[in-house]
């Protein structure tokens, strides 16, 4: 049975899992708007992959034994002033996330928690690739400065980005 402090944390973590999908969504959204298809897309897979970060940590709190309980998803931004600016609320994004599965893994560490830690080590290096990618667009949008043309070349670049979920078993090794 998992201990009631950890269920909880790892609850929110669960609910800001989903949030961070609700936020890629409408940030999806807002790019299919300005018509910039490739830059949605990279924002649909980001979704995915926060959908499947979410049912992650549904699975490991119902594997414990632990109760999965889910609260409001407060709506996300729905505009931004630029695609460059969305993607500095991306990394801002990622980079706060990062710090709740550090805070996760901390509290793990101090509750003595081995199955948790182990667990949320796949979020540690999940995380490094995250905020990451995010940076990499972020640093090509501010060097074409949003020009047109190069705009356009990353937008196009983006359209590639597939969802390839995690293979099975991989959060625990």
């Amino acid at each position: 049975m998992i201990d009631q402090k950890i269920q909880s944390a790892l609850n929110e973590q669960l609910n800001a899992e989903i949030f961070s999908a609700y936020l890629y969504l409408s940030m999806a959204g807002y790019f299919e708007f300005l018509g910039l298809s490739g830059m949605a897309n990279w924002m649909r897979v980001q979704w995915q992959e926060e959908l499947t970060h979410a049912m992650k940590f549904n699975d490991f709190l119902n594997e414990r034994g632990g109760r999965v309980l889910l609260k409001a998803i407060e709506g996300p931004q729905t505009e931004w002033d630029s695609p460059t600016h969305a993607f500095e609320d991306t990394a801002r994004h990622e980079s706060k996330v990062t710090g709740l599965i550090n805070d996760l893994v901390n509290l793990a560490e101090s509750e003595n928690d081995h199955a948790t830690r182990n667990f949320l080590m796949w979020f540690v290096n999940e995380q490094v690739e995250e905020e990451a990618s995010a940076d990499a667009v972020l640093r090509k949008l501010k060097l074409v400065g949003g020009s047109g043309e190069g705009l356009l070349m990353i937008n196009n670049e983006l359209a590639q980005r597939v969802f390839v979920p995690p293979a099975a078993g991989k959060e625990t090794s």
